[in-house]
């Protein structure tokens, strides 16, 4: 489909998502984390979500390793959160934790409107992505602020 790519990009962007950015810690115990606008629940029994990440990221090595992540949704507040995480080389979480992760010790955006600590429960490969499938083990969420949301390639906003 190489033919076809920035066609079919520009076609599943018609599909405005939310934002987020999935954290983990390093072997050293240091925070990272990434940009992903591929989270969706899974179920409610057991508790399950997935994102998924590109094979080619430079944190593929730290979430791999890794038996647990937080995916953090995003309020329209962290766009810069978001920004920073998406840039490759950009993944030091140290400047954007907080301290809600008190369930599994996870780095966490304090700002975040939804935050999902999760055990990891399966891989799968899947083309150029690896779906990343959590258990989650503890949520936080809030009634405040809006959703940072992405459509056809930019940020967008919620219509009231």
């Amino acid at each position: 489909m190489t033919d076809n790519s920035r066609d079919f990009r520009n076609a599943l962007g018609c599909f405005a998502t939310g934002v987020t950015v999935v954290t983990t810690r390093k072997a050293d115990g240091s925070p990272v984390g990434i940009t992903a606008n591929s989270f969706s629940s899974v179920s409610l029994d057991p508790p399950l979500v997935l994102w998924c990440i590109d094979k080619s990221s430079d944190t593929l090595a730290d979430f791999d390793a890794a038996g647990q992540f937080a995916i953090n949704v995003l309020s329209a507040e962290d766009m810069n959160v978001s920004n920073e995480m998406a840039k490759p080389g950009r993944h030091s979480m140290e400047d954007h934790v907080g301290g809600k992760g008190a369930k599994t010790g996870l780095p966490v955006v304090e700002t975040a409107l939804a935050t999902f600590e999760c055990d990891v429960e399966s891989r799968h490969d899947a083309g150029d992505h690896i779906i990343m499938v959590g258990r989650v083990v503890g949520f936080t969420s809030t009634t405040e602020g809006d959703p940072l949301l992405y459509f056809r390639s930019k940020y967008a906003t919620a219509a009231k």
